[in-house]
């Protein structure tokens, strides 16, 4: 008899193999080879559930194969965002982190300003809004990134704990 969590990691195994099949043709239109590294890079990310940057991605992927190098977790970054497979954000963190794109549908974001923590979020409210707004200044939405920057109930306890002195403003 099959659980639920087997049934789930199932479907996320078919999915990945899904996505591998446009990134396929993308490296052939560039005239790219398929690797061992690069596939094991993408198989890392795409079984993700999370926004990763490349230290975190490369520890991942170092698990599996301690010599793949930062510049090879890079280039293969580089690729799935252009292939349309990542969508690359930057949260203000300074640095960027990545979110599998591939058969996920729009969301927005709440970012912790103090620990970094990113929450997705869809609000239908927000969208007609959004469409309205547009409509009255005559624009056609194409496309809309919604980032709410503040801090999670952890941070917000963390920062009550401090003395008044050393709160942040």
């Amino acid at each position: 008899m099959a659980t639920a969590a087997g049934s789930r990691a199932g479907e996320k195994k078919r999915d990945v193999e899904d996505a591998k099949g446009p990134l396929r043709d993308f490296l052939k239109q560039k005239h790219l080879h398929e690797s061992k590294v690069r596939d094991l890079i993408v198989d890392t990310f795409l079984h993700s559930d999370e926004h990763l940057g490349l230290e975190a991605i490369l520890q991942k992927v170092r698990r599996k194969n301690p010599g793949v190098g930062f510049a090879t977790v890079y280039r293969t970054m580089k690729l799935l965002v252009e292939a349309g497979m990542a969508d690359e954000r930057n949260f203000d963190s300074g640095s960027a982190l990545y979110e599998v794109a591939h058969g996920r549908s729009h969301h927005d974001h709440l970012i912790c300003e103090g620990c970094g923590k990113v929450v997705e979020f869809v609000n239908q409210d927000i969208e007609s809004l959004q469409e309205k707004i547009a409509d009255t200044h005559g624009f056609v939405l194409r496309r809309h990134r919604h980032e709410l920057f503040g801090l999670c109930t952890r941070c917000q306890a963390d920062q009550a704990d401090r003395p008044a002195d050393k709160r942040e403003p």
